[in-house]
């Protein structure tokens, strides 16, 4: 009988200076851990470092391993998470009345595609009900008006911190989020705006790109911020438009884009391969 020798993801970021993949690399050799995956960044700009390692190690338990990396991080001011690789991160989906996006992770984690684990979805609309049955995912119908805002996103929050959410996944949720209910899900959720940001933010980009005869459309994935589409941006992605296009033409081929480029982001994010750098991130593929 073979056994699997324990996963995990370390992922930090401290002020850049010589040996500290020298550094993390003998700490984990010291400890038994194979490194079988590595990526580093020092960014110039700000003087911060980058480093994404997946190592293996069946020396010490997870608990250990935090404790001795706190204590190790701590000399180089490092902002520092241990993430056990085998498991999926727990996701809440919140939605209205455009499927595609919701469709298109449901169908990806059910295959195998994505690290996810979906607890939940949330809807200011029943539209979806069914699809979430199919999947035997509890689906929670919690209306929204300005007049029950801060009743609903209670009861939204509740939910996600009941589900031990580690992701919050705005699949085309036309709803503007509350500064509070930002401020509790930093880090943790991620919007899909179909527009290429900064261009066109608000309301009905389709129409704002079709206004102005764009070329190119696109779709973007950002974390979720108190500053309306301006937060972290993820990923990102184009398709070509003509003079002949619709808004309905734009609106169509945007949804494919906008499947693929939240998908990519989700991905990346449940493999814990997107570091904060400020206002922006760093992405390692």
């Amino acid at each position: 009988m073979t056994t699997t020798t324990p996963a995990y993801i370390l992922n930090l970021s401290c002020p850049d200076r010589t040996g500290i993949v020298h550094a993390v690399s003998g700490f984990l050799l010291e400890r038994g851990g194979n490194i079988e995956e590595a990526a580093q960044y020092n960014d110039h700009d700000t003087g911060l470092f980058f480093m994404r390692v997946r190592f293996a190690c069946s020396d010490h338990s997870e608990a250990a391993l935090r404790e001795q990396l706190a204590t190790f991080g701590a000399g180089f001011g490092m902002n520092l998470q241990l993430h056990a690789a085998a498991e999926p991160m727990k996701t809440v989906i919140l939605v209205s009345k455009e499927g595609h996006c919701l469709n298109d992770l449901l169908f990806r984690w059910k295959s195998g595609l994505l690290a996810i684990d979906v607890r939940a979805i949330i809807s200011n609309h029943r539209d979806f009900y069914q699809l979430a049955a199919s999947y035997n995912v509890p689906f929670h119908h919690i209306p929204v008006t300005a007049a029950t805002k801060a009743q609903g996103e209670a009861r939204q929050l509740e939910i996600i911190e009941a589900e031990g959410a580690e992701l919050v996944v705005l699949a085309r949720y036309m709803q503007i989020l509350s500064n509070d209910l930002c401020k509790s899900l930093a880090g943790r959720a991620i919007n899909i705006h179909h527009s290429f940001l900064p261009s066109f933010k608000g309301a009905k980009p389709y129409y704002q790109a079709h206004d102005r005869g764009v070329k190119l459309i696109g779709a973007t994935a950002h974390y979720v911020t108190a500053d309306l589409d301006e937060g972290p941006i993820i990923e990102q992605d184009v398709a070509r438009a003509d003079h002949t296009d619709t808004v309905e033409d734009l609106t169509a081929r945007g949804r494919d884009t906008e499947s693929q480029v939240l998908a990519r982001a989700v991905k990346w994010h449940s493999e814990h391969r997107v570091l904060l750098n400020g206002h922006r991130t760093v992405v390692f593929r």
